[in-house]
């Protein structure tokens, strides 16, 4: 999934199997953190409440 270009704090997120990895998609060579895909759902559902 890419976001959205007209910004510049942009990440990419992509399932991989159980693992979501994010990575700065301005450095698509560079480290990319891993989640359980639990705890990522769990983080995404947060965020609009602000908790996240």
């Amino acid at each position: 999934m890419l976001s959205e270009a007209s910004n510049d704090q942009c990440v990419e997120v992509a399932d991989l199997a159980g693992v979501v990895g994010v990575r700065d998609s301005k450095d698509p060579d560079g480290p990319v953190l891993a989640f359980e895909a639990y705890s990522w759902r769990l983080f995404v559902a947060a965020v609009p409440s602000g908790r996240g």
